[in-house]
């Protein structure tokens, strides 16, 4: 969960739906964090209804583990955490804890280095949420595409700037997309094979 300049304000975010609607996930202080706002997760959660139940779920750049822990209030199967900063992963882990979130594993861990390993089975759900500032869309996906990390028809969702250059691998296919103020957001669906064959 990025921002696209500056530091976040602290505050606090709101589990939207499901089994923890209304807790709330304080919001550290941290540079580059902006966690995915309530509307635009409202929307994706909605776009996502008919596929989420159950499903394995990988929160690559966490920040506060909104996307993640909205997903597994909302019927997921199990969630991983990927989130490079000490305070945030242990923030983060803290509050799964507090709020009594089962089936969730925090990795504090570069995205990419997580990456290099083989997971032990694919994603049927992908947040990709990278800082905005890096510029990581394209070699994000490319490393999910190519290391076995998703599911024959996995969902992606993509969140950035709309001026990034985000090419997304031609196995994936532009669901939904929608804008909020500076953000762009979009849900991919992927496809092993030729959609059309």
């Amino acid at each position: 969960m990025s921002k696209p300049q500056g530091r976040s304000s602290g505050g606090s975010v709101r589990i939207v739906a499901g089994r923890l609607r209304g807790s709330r996930l304080p919001v550290a202080d941290a540079d580059g964090l902006r966690p995915t706002p309530d509307r635009v997760r409202e929307t994706l959660f909605n776009w996502l209804a008919p596929v989420l139940e159950g499903a394995r779920c990988l929160d690559l750049y966490a920040g506060t583990g909104a996307l993640g822990i909205e997903a597994l209030s909302r019927g997921a199967g199990e969630c991983v955490f990927v989130e490079r900063d000490r305070t945030l992963s242990r923030q983060l882990q803290d509050n799964i804890a507090r709020l009594h979130v089962e089936h969730a594993r925090v990795v504090n861990d570069e995205a990419f280095g997580f990456l290099e390993d083989r997971p032990p089975a694919p994603f049927d759900l992908v947040f990709l949420d990278p800082p905005f500032t890096a510029d990581l869309w394209s070699e994000s996906a490319r490393r999910l595409e190519q290391g076995g990390w998703l599911d024959a028809h996995a969902h992606i969702y993509v969140e950035a700037v709309p001026e990034a250059a985000f090419a997304p691998p031609d196995t994936w296919r532009l669901h939904r997309e929608g804008r909020a103020g500076a953000v762009h957001y979009a849900l991919y669906r992927r496809f092993a094979h030729d959609p059309l064959s």
